[in-house]
């Protein structure tokens, strides 16, 4: 048996339409023409994003901040850029920009407050 590796990340959304047109209108991800009922599937490389209906059991209301805990990154060839737009649309930065080894990196709040940091070395 091998394992290798992460192949799908898929974040539990109190509204999936809500949360889809975020990623869409806010970060610039494009939807997959079909996806699984209940959720939204993002065309990202190298590893399938989505957007789905919360889990049985999981009560994202009664969360400080959803995914506390799991790092969830986006590469962008301009971070500055999408920064200064999502600043512009009045989204929560949670970490400004900053220079690291994956070049300057930032770190959002999306509509769920699910903390997304991103990143633009290639």
């Amino acid at each position: 048996m091998t394992v290798t590796g992460p192949d799908f990340v898929a974040l539990q959304v109190r509204d999936v339409e809500r949360a889809a047109e975020f990623y869409e209108q806010r970060i610039g991800l494009e939807r997959v023409p079909t996806a699984p009922h209940g959720a939204v599937v993002f065309a990202t490389a190298p590893i399938p994003f989505a957007v789905r209906s919360p889990l049985p059991g999981v009560v994202l209301d009664d969360m400080a901040r959803p995914g506390t805990g799991v790092a969830l990154w986006f590469h962008c060839d301009d971070a500055q850029a999408l920064h200064d737009t999502l600043v512009a649309d009045g989204v929560e930065i949670i970490r400004p920009p900053a220079p690291s080894p994956f070049g300057l990196t930032f770190t959002f709040a999306d509509v769920d407050g699910y903390a997304v940091t991103v990143h633009d070395r290639a």
